[in-house]
């Protein structure tokens, strides 16, 4: 006898006369009312607590929206204005969306036969070059120096390894007036070498740092079970170690690509000449003495913003397997 969801008791019989012949008949019966109600009570109350959210689900959904509307209303505003003209930009009360839309400051930065999209497109061709050769140094010096540092024991490995963190106890500009001076005697004011020596001295230790727990997580018993099928440790390293940090790898690029494509004071502190200067610095050329060019400036920042989206979106699953990954030991 079984009991079913829908109110009743199954029952299994055996016909009489046939003993052992294996025939066998269901008998439905009636459950009970006051079994059937305890247990339509039972399970109504049981899908209420399922489906009725927590305090702290509430106060989580309450905090990622407000962290979404903190993140997007800039971003909102700024395109709303890139879309405006000059005189419409001004207006007040402003307005959210532009009566008459229109795409000439998009149009004008991306032309390069006019002096502001010949300009505009010289500063996004510097700050991808500067930042993409620094994320490749960084990469090619933090990848080695970090499974190094994992992997192999030398004299003095703690007290160095803290001692390449140590850097970043400071703030970036307490390092400024004595870079310049270096850059200046090494004769590298107003190149790009400048800025991509500059931005590996803050990214690198990071990188480094960010890559070590990384290696960390990885067996060493993988690499020892290459080198007994005679395997290098160079072979072990590329052919095993390098596929499984490789979203180590990526979060890392993804961390030195955008420091350096943000960077502004140390950018427009070496780099005196126009025609190398970033993007984040020659943003300012939109503002003059009289004038400030408030849809061109949003039209550009809107530009700026667009290689950054575009590299969490294509690589976010990699960032955020590298945060996970990276930072629990197992």
């Amino acid at each position: 006898m079984t009991g079913t969801n829908d109110g009743t008791i199954r029952t299994v019989a055996q016909p009489t006369g046939e003993v052992g012949s294996g025939v066998a008949w269901a008998t439905t019966l009636p459950m009970p009312r006051q079994a059937r109600a305890r247990s339509t009570v039972t399970t109504r109350a049981r899908t209420r607590r399922r489906q009725r959210p927590g305090a702290w689900t509430i106060v989580g959904w309450v905090f990622m929206a407000a962290l979404l509307i903190y993140t997007l209303v800039p971003m909102l505003w700024m395109l709303s204005t890139s879309l405006k003209s000059e005189y419409a930009a001004t207006e007040y009360p402003p307005r959210w969306i532009p009566e008459f839309p229109t795409i000439e400051q998009y149009r004008e930065l991306l032309n390069p036969a006019s002096d502001v999209g010949r300009t505009f497109l010289r500063y996004l061709g510097n700050s991808l070059f500067v930042s993409s050769v620094t994320t490749l140094f960084g990469l090619l010096v933090g990848v080695p120096a970090a499974y190094a540092f994992s992997r192999f024991t030398f004299p003095g490995k703690n007290a160095l390894f803290f001692g390449v963190l140590f850097r970043n106890m400071f703030p970036a500009v307490v390092f400024l007036i004595p870079l310049f001076i270096l850059m200046r005697n090494l004769g590298l004011i107003d190149t790009y070498a400048a800025l991509i020596i500059t931005y590996l001295t803050f990214g690198l230790p990071l990188s480094i740092w960010l890559l070590k727990g990384f290696y960390d997580n990885i067996p060493v018993e993988l690499e020892m079970a290459a080198r007994i099928d005679g395997a290098t440790r160079w072979q072990a390293f590329r052919l095993i170690v390098m596929p499984l940090s490789s979203p180590g790898i990526i979060a890392t690029a993804i961390y030195a690509f955008i420091q350096a494509w943000n960077e502004y004071i140390y950018a427009r502190t070496l780099i005196n000449r126009e025609e190398l200067m970033t993007l984040p610095v020659g943003l300012g050329r939109f503002f003059t003495e009289y004038a400030s060019n408030w849809p061109g400036l949003m039209a550009a920042s809107f530009i700026m913003s667009v290689p950054v989206v575009l590299l969490f979106l294509l690589l976010q699953r990699y960032f955020v397997q590298a945060l996970t990954e990276g930072a629990v030991k197992h």
